[in-house]
This record gives structure tokens, C-alpha cells and sequence, in this order.
């Protein structure tokens, strides 16, 4: 297969770390610049940075992910999450790099009964979602060999994500309180990362490989309570406190940015393009409970 430099960008966030832990082709080195190096804020500095160089692929990890600061700050929202794909997207095409962009479940309003497919419309409720959505244009309209990899949930042992939320309040608190009327697919980064890890490959050895939109989510569904119910019982076995959960409504946790009720992601078109089946995200989500805690009681 084609070898060469993929650049990663997001390498400390929790995809980014998941792919840097990657085991990759013998012929293949991964650049993971950080922010002074290359800062997704600054379109004009990404295209700088990559100025002159010749890479084999770019895989973009990066994003401005603070879902309720974004209401208000929307230009720092659209800048990192659609110039900066702008900019990676037209330094790819002046490569002939393929390019894999991370996206989101929250370019859709939930309002759907099932699971969203690649092509249904997206109507975003929030600054973070449009900005996302604005970001899969620019790939999409800038740069033909492009994949839009739309993900939802994301668990993992690293950075901030509701895993580590809910496992920090039970050791504070007497009970919780979670939301149940917010459905979606619990996804481990690890396993995204790995997704992403099969196209980016394929794309660089095949000039007929897939592109365009789909959708990466571990198997099943859950609510955000179910899925608290699930790593507290998990740190359970660790020995972890694990307080009741109570379920409440969106009504009664107010976000300044509204959330899709429903984030449901259909996978069939992925699994069809690249053969990729996603594991049931109970399991997925038990690994990277344990890992955490592992990590925390060798450390």
C-alpha cells in the first residue's frame, strides 16, 4: 500500500489520542502538530503551516467542541469548525491528499422517529451544530476525495466526556440526577478512531475508494441516564461508588444550547462502503470504563 505522512489533527483530544496510540503501517509516519504549530483558529496559519509540505492524507480530529459556549462565541465556533476544515480541505486538494473530516449528530434536529441516515436533512439547533454543518460543506464543496465521518457520545479514558463526569459526581455525590428523554448511541473514541484508521488507509492505497458522508457509532442505542446506569454499574466491579441514578427530563437540566432529543445515527451505509460493523457500545463502553479506572489505580 501507499505510505507516506498523514497529519492528525486534534492529537490531544480524545480521538486524536486514540489514533496516536494506533498501531500503524511500518510505512506510514503520523505528524501531530500542536496548537502552536497549527492552530485550527487560524485558517490563514493552517494554510501557512502547510505551505510546501507534501502529505499522504490529512485526518481531521480537531474541532471547537464547548457545545454550550458556542452560543455565545459563534465566531470562534465557525472559525475552528468550518475555515479551519476550509483551509485543511484546500491544502488537501493542492496535494492530492485524500482528506477525513469528524463531524457530528448534532447537525440534525432530532426530531426524526429512527435512525439518521447519511442523506437525511440536517437542521441544526444550535451554534455548534451549524458550524459543523457549515464545516461538511467546505470539505464537501473544496475537496472531492474527501470522507465526512458524522460520529455521536464520544466515551473515552481521556480528556473531558460524560464517562468521566459520571464516574467523578458519583464519587462526590449521594445520588444523581440524568437525563432520559435524550436518546442516542454511546460511542467509545477508541473505536472511532479505529474506523477513521480503515478509511484513511483504504484511501490512500485505493483511487477508487468510498467517499462522502457517513455515519460511525458503536451498535445499539441508549439514553444518557441508561448510559450512566451502565458505567456506574461497570465501576461497580472496580470497587468505584456507584449511587442511584434518577431519571429527569431536558426540561428540568436547561442547556444554553438545545440538544437533538434523538442522535441516532444509522452505520449501514459505512459498513457497506468499508465493511466496517460496529461492536455493541455496552462492551465498547465497559472497556474504556475499565481503562480509566486502571490507569487511575496503577497510577
Amino acid at each position: 500500500m501507499s505510505g507516506g505522512q498523514i497529519l492528525i489533527t486534534g492529537g490531544s483530544g480524545q480521538v486524536g489520542i486514540e489514533l496516536c496510540h494506533l498501531p500503524w503501517p511500518e510505512n506510514v509516519r503520523l505528524w501531530v502538530p500542536g496548537h502552536s504549530e497549527l492552530d485550527l483558529s487560524s485558517p490563514a496559519g493552517v494554510s501557512k503551516a502547510l505551505e510546501g509540505r507534501q502529505l499522504a492524507a490529512i485526518v481531521n480530529a480537531g474541532a471547537y467542541t464547548a457545545v454550550d459556549r458556542a452560543e455565545s462565541e459563534p465566531v470562534a465556533a465557525f472559525t475552528v469548525n468550518a475555515l479551519g476544515p476550509a483551509a485543511l480541505a484546500e491544502a488537501a486538494r493542492r496535494m492530492g491528499a485524500p482528506l477525513v473530516h469528524v463531524s457530528t449528530d448534532y447537525v440534525f434536529d432530532g426530531r426524526k422517529d429512527g435512525f439518521y441516515a447519511e442523506n437525511d436533512p440536517v437542521a441544526p439547533l444550535g451554534v455548534y451544530g451549524a458550524s459543523k454543518e457549515a464545516g461538511e460543506q467546505a470539505v464537501r464543496t473544496i475537496h472531492h476525495r474527501s470522507a465526512i465521518v458524522r460520529t455521536a457520545w464520544l466515551v473515552s479514558p481521556h480528556r473531558n466526556n460524560f464517562l468521566k463526569t459520571m464516574l467523578r459526581l458519583a464519587s462526590e455525590r449521594p445520588a444523581l440526577r440524568v437525563v432520559a428523554d435524550q436518546i442516542g448511541c454511546p460511542t467509545a473514541a477508541l473505536d472511532l478512531a479505529r474506523a477513521l484508521q480503515v478509511i484513511v488507509l483504504r484511501l490512500l492505497c485505493d483511487p477508487n475508494a468510498p467517499t462522502g458522508t457517513f455515519h460511525f457509532v458503536n451498535a445499539g442505542q441508549a439514553t444518557w441516564h441508561g448510559l450512566a446506569t451502565a458505567v456506574l454499574a461497570r465501576a461497580q466491579q472496580h470497587g468505584h461508588p456507584a449511587p442511584p441514578v434518577e431519571a429527569i427530563s431536558t426540561a428540568e437540566y436547561p442547556t444554553p444550547a438545545p440538544r437533538p432529543s434523538n442522535s441516532r445515527l444509522s452505520v449501514a451505509g459505512l459498513t457497506k462502503a468499508y465493511g466496517i460493523v460496529p461492536r455493541p457500545w455496552p462492551e465498547a463502553v465497559a472497556e474504556a470504563v475499565d481503562s480509566f479506572l486502571d490507569s487511575k489505580s496503577s497510577s
